[in-house]
């Protein structure tokens, strides 16, 4: 199935409002192997308060096993009522899905198994990556899940990174290789109408420290080579999406990493790069932006920078309405005039076109 972009002019956009075009900005981790009438997640969906989901195996905060994903059966019924509570523009239901340490299906809850990016780069055979990643596209179109949060293009500098080389997730230190085992993982998700995030912008594989946990600078570790991944693959029109890594950089940015810089993600994503796709960020939770950043200066931040889609995982701390106190710091970053009425609908247009291009499965309700 092609999953090529379409032409899409703002003209045909739904008019939906401004709370509800704020709704479709956030991205939301919940706790519960279902899907309730009366659970806050299906609540907000049903509210028009989020647009996306995001589907963890285990929960963070009180180091629970469960979380969403119990089996093939209890994820496709959890997914069919998520998108059965969304009365709206289709839900974008995501998850890491990249193979190796990174999967949050796994084989105990009885999906297939998949080798790690190091794996594959390192035996070189694109028929081998491709095989793997139709299995996980398959899998995922099964589940009626449309974004997969992978691959990971970043270049792998120092092999014993703690968030990109220690647990494998680079194909490569060679910017070719990532290009052409990315592009096999792609592909192979759009013959199953599955979409892909490019990640982490503008590169994570020099870093020394691990954005999870805390602030982390690449500043003298970063070079330009980590950038030709991202470049050759939007050139080759396979960027669903980009996210952006929390990264700090002072030759990019003095001030603010990566998700939360306009000299990164337009100056550099959007105006260099040519990419007017959706942005997401990396998880907002995570310790470079929550330990660093106020709340509401993060957000008004990474909106500014040309962000599009705001992961609030709840993986750190659970906040149930977490949805809701966003959108109210978001309008009220707009009634403030620190955040512009376009800039809001630039997102929602660029979201909106994303979500045309999910497969049905991915929408069904």
């Amino acid at each position: 199935m092609s999953t090529s972009a379409p032409s899409q002019s703002t003209e045909s956009l739904p008019d939906i409002g401004l709370e509800a075009e704020i709704g479709q900005m956030l991205l939301v981790g919940f706790r519960g192997l279902t899907a309730d009438t009366d659970d806050p997640v299906v609540r907000a969906i049903g509210e028009g308060q989020v647009g996306g989901v995001i589907l963890f195996d285990v929960d963070g905060p009180s180091e629970s096993p469960k979380r969403n994903i119990a089996s093939p059966d209890q994820l496709r019924e959890l997914v069919r009522n998520l998108h059965e509570a969304n009365p709206g523009s289709p839900l974008l239901v995501t998850v890491d899905q990249e193979g190796g340490k990174v999967r949050r299906l796994k084989e105990k809850h009885g999906f297939t198994a998949t080798p790690s990016a190091r794996h594959l780069g390192r035996l070189n055979d694109l028929s081998t990556t491709r095989k793997h990643a139709l299995t996980t596209a398959q899998t995922l179109a099964d589940m009626g899940i449309g974004l997969n949060l992978a691959p990971s293009v970043d270049v792998d500098v120092y092999p014993d990174n703690p968030i990109i080389g220690g647990p494998e997730r680079s194909y490569s230190s060679d910017p070719e290789l990532v290009v052409a085992h990315a592009t096999e993982f792609i592909r192979a998700h759009h013959e199953h109408g599955v979409l892909c995030a490019l990640k982490h912008f503008p590169g994570h594989g020099s870093s020394r420290e691990d954005t999870h946990v805390g602030f982390t600078d690449v500043t003298e570790t970063w070079s330009e080579a980590e950038l030709l991944p991202f470049s050759a693959l939007i050139g080759r029109n396979l960027a669903d999406a980009v996210m952006t890594a929390h990264v700090f950089n002072s030759h990019l940015d003095p001030k603010f990493p990566a998700t939360l810089s306009a000299p990164t993600v337009t100056g550099i994503l959007r105006d260099r790069l040519g990419f007017d796709g959706v942005v997401l960020a990396d998880d907002m939770g995570m310790g470079a932006i929550a330990l660093s950043y106020g709340f509401e200066t993060a957000l008004e931040a990474a909106i500014g920078a040309g962000v599009d889609i705001l992961p609030l995982a709840n993986q750190t701390e659970y906040e149930g309405d977490i949805a809701k106190r966003a959108a109210a710091v978001i309008l009220r970053l707009v009634t403030d005039k620190k955040v512009t009425r376009e800039r809001i609908h630039e997102s929602y247009r660029r979201i909106y076109r994303l979500k045309e291009r999910l497969h049905p499965a991915a929408t069904r309700n």
